[in-house]
Formats: C-alpha cells, structure tokens, sequence
C-alpha cells in the first residue's frame, strides 16, 4: 500500500490528505497485525505512538530522497545493523533478518545506478516503502529491544537506540520543519533547504555528501553496543553524540556562509 501511494505521488502528485490517509491505514495494519512500541503500560499510547512513529519515518524518509544516494545508503547502513542484531541474538524472529537481507541486496543493487550522476531515481514509491519498512523493524529492534531476551535496561535506553539508528532522518526532517515553520513557510512543501543541502552549499560535493551516512556509522556502532554491552557511561555517550550531531547539523543550516 505505501509503495502504491507513492507511485500514485510520482505519477500524479496526490493532495497530502491523501497521502496522509494511506499512511495512517498501514500504521493501523501493522498495530492490527500485533506489531507495535511496548513503551508504556496504557495500550492506547503504544498504539498512538506506533501510528505517529510510522507515519513519521514513511515522511522522514521520503524528505530525505533529495539528493542522489543519500537515502540508499541511509537504508543500507540500518540494514545491515538490524542484521548484525537479529543474528547475534539468535532472534526467533527470522524474518527480521530474511526481509533486511532482501531489502539491503535490493538497495545496492539500486545505488549503481543512484551514485551522482544519478541514471535512476528512488521517487515517492520507493521512500515512502523503505520508510515503512524500516520503521516497522525498527519498532521489533529499537523500541521493543530486549523485551524477549532479557536485555531491557529501561526506556531511555530503548529512545536513545531509536534516535542514533535513525539519526539522520530525524535530525534531517526535525532541522527542516524547525526552519520552515520559522520562516513562516508550510514545513510540507518541498525545497532545498535539507541538511545535506546546506552542506552542499558549504562546497562539499555530491559524493563527499554520499560518505556523511557511513561516517556518522559511529551511531550504529554505539547502538550495537548499548544493546549487548549496557552501561550508563555508554548510554550517555550516545546521547551526547546526537545532540553533537544534531547541533552540528542544525546550525549549519542556519549560520551564513562568509563570502
């Protein structure tokens, strides 16, 4: 259903409504399917919180596809941690790891022909799928991590898993929507104002922007990490590197370049 709303988007640029409506059916599909956050006790917020999560991420990513590459390699670095997790712990989960490894094989295979100078391009199906797809794996690996194997360590652990997995497409579409609704304008309507835009503008080239996501795999890396090897010092390293990350990133955008 995403994939088919986004190319109803790419082919005739659906109302937002629309698109918003679609989304809000597959986050209820996916609650209704027994998939959901298990944050808090009252049922009724973990659903609420599902549905704003999906639909979240379903738009986090497609904001994201504004540049060539950029949100292959996003989707392949999340990939390949949800492997790497589900396999260390032996998930009985099996399709975690069945579905990232086809979604991961897919996504290279796509980036030959999405590195600058791109041939092909990803569009709305193909965002708006990957957006639900990750987040849907992201609610089993991140949100609800340890539940089942005994490694839960309490919610700040499981939100700050959640944020450095996802770390750019949060900290992409939060620094958007933040200059958007401060300059008055819709934070809904497209534009070139995106932090890789603003690093473009600095002078760094198209392909350098491709490294930023591998670069700041340091996030992932301390994700793995918090999840087998807890300890408060770790976990409060990872939130300072987002809010490094985000400051760097978000002041970017907002401080001028010297001419």
């Amino acid at each position: 259903m995403a994939f088919l709303m986004g190319l109803a988007d790419d082919a005739f640029n659906t109302q937002p409504l629309l698109k918003l409506v679609t989304q809000i059916i597959c986050s209820l599909i996916l609650v209704y399917s027994g998939i959901h956050i298990r944050l808090f006790e009252n049922l009724l917020l973990n659903y609420g919180l599902t549905v704003f999560w999906i639909i979240g991420m379903m738009n986090s990513f497609n904001l994201l596809d504004n540049m060539d590459g950029i949100t292959g390699i996003i989707t392949v670095v999340i990939a390949g941690l949800f492997i790497a997790v589900s396999v260390s712990l032996k998930s009985t989960n099996s399709y975690i790891t069945i579905f990232s490894i086809c979604l991961l094989g897919s996504v290279v295979g796509f980036l030959v022909y999405n590195f600058h100078p791109s041939k092909m391009y990803m569009g709305d199906s193909g965002s708006q799928f990957i957006g639900f797809f990750l987040a849907a794996i992201g609610i089993e690996v991140c949100w609800n991590n340890g539940l089942p194997f005994g490694l839960y360590h309490g919610e700040l652990e499981n939100i700050s898993l959640v944020l450095l997995v996802f770390l750019l497409p949060i900290v992409d579409t939060t620094t958007v929507f933040i200059n958007r609704i401060a300059r008055g304008n819709s934070p809904f309507i497209g534009g070139k104002d995106h932090t890789t835009h603003h690093l473009f503008f600095r002078g760094i080239t198209e392909k350098n922007c491709n490294a930023i996501p591998p670069d700041l795999s340091n996030s992932l890396f301390l994700a793995y990490n918090l999840i087998f090897s807890f300890t408060y010092n770790l976990l409060y390293l990872a939130l300072i590197f987002i809010v490094i990350v985000f400051l760097f990133l978000y002041l970017n955008t907002i401080i001028k370049k010297r001419t």
